[in-house]
């Protein structure tokens, strides 16, 4: 039983120690690691969504053009709802939901 004891006691304090080694280890790095400068490369899929969302910040979010000529065709009554297409549409997004 005393033995039990004294193996336990023998691991943990192993245990303890290898762990400030470890974190001596760690400071030093971080130490060390501080005085490097950092350099960060992009891939090229990166970059193309980088552009990508530069390109959507310039895009406007209300398209005046589509929206005057909805408003003309609806004025002038040449406006026709599609309601095949709505259907499938609502159809659609609801099975997306429900897959999803």
């Amino acid at each position: 039983m005393i033995s039990k004891v004294k193996e336990t006691c023998a691991q943990s304090i192993q245990q303890y120690q290898k762990g400030e080694l470890h974190r001596n280890g760690v400071e030093k790095t971080v130490g060390a690691a501080s005085t490097v400068t950092e350099k960060v490369d992009l891939s090229s899929r990166a970059k193309d969504i980088r552009q990508i969302k530069q390109l959507l910040n310039q895009t406007p979010e209300v398209r005046e053009d589509k929206i005057s000529e909805l408003k003309r065709q609806i004025e002038s009554g040449k406006y026709t709802i599609q309601s095949d297409q709505i259907a499938e549409k609502i159809v659609g997004e609801s099975l997306i939901d429900v897959i999803a």
